[in-house]
């Protein structure tokens, strides 16, 4: 069974820093993607980044270039969203996806079938 459980979310200053974790069970990353998305209250989710296990690829929406940085640690099949220099419009519940192949340069959500419950990060002085 595809599991994925996010961790890592919180409350955080403006200029301030989260790393968000995704682990996966039931299944190996070698042959699948996994996206990052979030959704802030009233408005769609939206993709934010995303690993390519098969070439090692990763892409990110404009809005976070610069600031994200996604990676995976093989050993523990997880996929981390290091987070830096957070925003009060970064504030969403962050999800996670698995894709059965690589990466689009467009991060959508059609293109991804198992998804985590989310967890909350909140971006507040």
């Amino acid at each position: 069974q595809v599991q994925l459980v996010e961790s890592g979310g919180g409350l955080v200053q403006p200029g301030g820093s989260l790393r968000l974790s995704c682990a996966a069970s039931g299944f190996g990353l070698d042959y699948y993607a996994i996206g990052w998305f979030r959704q802030a209250p009233g408005k769609e989710r939206e993709g934010v980044s995303c690993f390519s296990s098969s070439d090692g690829g990763t892409y990110y929406a404009d809005s976070v270039k610069g600031r994200f940085s996604i990676s995976r640690d093989n050993a523990k099949n997880t996929v981390y969203l290091q987070m830096n220099s957070l925003k009060p419009e970064d504030t969403a519940v962050y999800y996670c996806a698995a894709r059965y192949s690589g990466c689009r340069a467009k991060i959508r959500l059609a293109d991804f079938g198992s998804w985590g419950q989310g967890t909350q990060v909140t971006v507040s002085s």
